[in-house]
């Protein structure tokens, strides 16, 4: 539960690299979530390159941090590898989610910046990282050890729990 609840979105890095070790620790996480139908839709893109890196916030209002992160995930959804058409949003979610607490539980800092269904965004990702026409950028998530301290959010909302209907 702690993993969890003191997970919280950092957009201010330090300068010290993020490991190989951590990322693929991390893209494990993101690929064992849950999927529908077990189909894991999914593709991840590791962003080292501090060029590429400096171009995301040019292509996405939110991202600004990414400049500043040394390493970025991008999370996307493979059509061609769907068994239930439409689920890969809810797949690739559980993915993103997934990253974000293992991050935190790695001590490092790491915040989801939605692209799709942004068509702009979309289509921005596709062509900065070349992807294939099935292939659809959904999240990216900058990484990098908090230059922030942030504590942490109770969110529990008891008016938001209903019993057996509305």
């Amino acid at each position: 539960m702690d993993i969890i609840l003191n997970r919280r979105s950092i957009r201010k890095y330090t300068d010290q690299e993020v490991s190989d070790s951590d990322i693929h620790d991390l893209l494990k996480a993101g690929m064992s979530a849950p999927s529908a139908g077990n189909q894991q839709p999914w593709h991840f893109i590791i962003i080292e390159d501090k060029e590429i890196l400096q171009k995301i916030p040019d292509i996405h209002p939110y991202a600004g941090m990414a400049a500043q992160a040394p390493r970025a995930l991008l999370v996307c959804g493979d059509l061609s590898e769907e068994t239930s058409p439409g689920f890969w949003v809810q797949d690739c979610s559980a993915a993103t989610q997934n990253i974000l607490l293992a991050a935190e539980s790695k001590g490092l800092g790491a915040v989801w910046a939605g692209i799709y269904p942004r068509e702009d965004r979309v289509k921005n990702f596709t062509e900065l990282f070349n992807l294939p026409e099935q292939v659809i950028p959904f999240s990216i998530i900058p990484v990098g050890y908090p230059a922030e301290e942030k504590g942490r959010a109770d969110r529990f909302k008891e008016e938001r729990i209903h019993k057996n209907k509305w």
